[in-house]
């Protein structure tokens, strides 16, 4: 795994050991990036279930000011460290290694965030459970873009008839889809 583009391009990023953590492909990667790209300069961007924290070092090498990862892994957010260490964006980053509802209630007040990127584990309903938390959140405002990494079969339309949040778009993948949200206002 590598940072695709920007300042850190073609940095070798250490992943988390084990199975535990799931890391987007860089293809992947980069076809999000591409949808995003004119949104990601100057942006604060939260990395929600962060693994080795690919996808919040990607947003800071392509221009964003912050980027805020979280993981409630012990070996996630060690790694995490590790590879912002490595890409030099230790002021442009912060780690927090704790639950993905509790970090976000912990930085209500301190951030609004331009872009949230989540990739929990699938099958769990964390996605569920983050997507609760941030509905009635200050972190987040009408313009953020909220991408959710699912697997194929997981169904987002609650989302939509309860009007917390409107489905933008989504792009599909061999084995799994990038789902791109807004909060209504």
């Amino acid at each position: 795994m590598q940072v695709i583009a920007g300042k850190a391009r073609r940095l070798l990023l250490k992943t988390v050991p084990g199975l535990d953590t799931r890391p987007t492909q860089d293809r992947i990667k980069e076809t999000l990036f591409n949808i995003i790209q004119a949104d990601v300069p100057d942006s604060r961007f939260l990395d929600l279930f962060a693994g080795s924290g690919g996808i919040g070092l990607e947003a800071i090498s392509r221009g964003a000011v912050k980027a805020v990862f979280v993981d409630n892994s012990k070996k996630a957010a060690a790694c995490i460290e590790e590879n912002v260490r490595f890409t030099k964006f230790t002021e442009q980053s912060d780690v927090l290694c704790m639950d993905a509802v509790a970090a976000i209630k912990s930085l209500e007040g301190k951030y609004q965030f331009d872009l949230i990127f989540m990739d929990p584990p699938y099958g769990k309903g964390l996605e569920h459970l983050a997507l609760s938390a941030l509905k009635d959140s200050n972190i987040i405002t009408e313009d953020t873009i909220l991408i959710v990494e699912t697997s194929l079969d997981t169904d987002l339309s609650k989302l939509e008839m309860d009007g917390a949040f409107t489905i933008m778009k989504e792009k599909r993948y061999k084995t799994n889809r990038h789902v791109f949200l807004k909060r209504n206002s």
